[in-house]
């Protein structure tokens, strides 16, 4: 593979110019969240008490260093698609339909406005995400755990569970 190749403007495109036809990500983000009906935390909440699957996107770092919410999916963004297309091979089990309520969050509610939208392409037109992400639901005090320290020694070693107990 030669690299020197990837230093070359490709289609005339050179420096600080946009390519034509391109948009900036404030543009793509403002596209997605005109689709998306957007809930505040207290809503989402709200939502998933009433049966909508709740999906943290945030990768495993993020959620041991600032916390988790109870009862949320865990589907990292890179695999999002993959695991809610209804057609896709590689699917959960449960998002067999396109009219099944998802809302997404990440830490501060963009990465998950582009998700939510990305899940819509899709046909997931319920689809949504969680204005503030999980900073905005921690902050209002909903449900959360941690952080946690993945590195820290734990305070209280669990006493030895006997052999034949877990028979």
């Amino acid at each position: 593979m030669n690299l020197t190749n990837l230093r070359e403007p490709v289609d005339g495109c050179r420096g600080a110019q946009a390519p034509a036809g391109s948009r900036s990500i404030d543009e793509i983000l403002a596209a997605a969240r005109v689709r998306l009906r957007r809930l505040d935390p207290e809503a989402g909440h709200l939502a998933i008490r009433a049966g909508a699957v709740l999906v943290d996107i945030r990768p495993a770092a993020q959620r041991a260093a600032t916390g988790s919410i109870p009862g949320a999916l865990v589907v990292e963004r890179n695999v999002l698609e993959w695991r809610f297309d209804p057609r896709s091979s590689a699917r959960l089990p449960f998002a067999d339909r396109y009219d099944l309520p998802v809302v997404v969050f990440c830490q501060e509610g963009y990465t998950s406005s582009l998700a939510a939208a990305a899940l819509q392409d899709l046909g997931l037109h319920r689809a949504t995400d969680i204005v503030g992400g999980f900073v905005a639901w921690r902050g209002l005090g909903l449900p959360a755990f941690g952080p946690t320290d993945v590195y820290a020694e734990p305070s209280i070693v669990p006493p030895a569970i006997p052999r034949r107990a877990l028979t």
